[in-house]
């Protein structure tokens, strides 16, 4: 059993909104989609590019790079590129679709506490 930080103010998120945070040598996305928030590893398991710079509809979090996506509920990959025919078949040879690391998530009221 790890232990809880508080990462962020409540008051800093709206429904629909993300920032990034560091916390134990962690880059870390916290999002809120309703009522709900999400903490995930920054950084696209595709190319590393941050996530915080990338698009969040309800809960999936798509990367500006190349257009992968993810559902912050359990991390799992949505779609790998936004690539087509043959060039996302070679790229999930070379680099195969990797989940995105969540970290449990829960709030006080006033803070936003993740598990590491």
């Amino acid at each position: 059993m790890g232990k809880w930080l508080a990462v962020l103010e409540v008051s800093e998120l709206t429904d629909g909104t993300m920032k990034a945070v560091s916390a134990e040598g962690h880059d870390i996305l916290i999002a809120q989609a309703g009522q709900e928030y999400y903490a995930a590893e920054n950084h696209c398991p595709h190319m590393n590019a941050l996530l915080s710079q990338g698009k969040l509809s309800g809960t999936i979090i798509t990367c500006y790079r190349h257009g992968s996506q993810f559902d912050l509920k359990d991390g799992h990959v949505v779609r790998w590129t936004n690539w087509s025919g043959v060039v996302v078949a070679l790229a999930k040879v070379f680099k195969p679709p990797n989940p995105l690391r969540i970290y449990p998530t829960k709030s006080d009221g006033h803070q936003i506490l993740v598990e590491f």
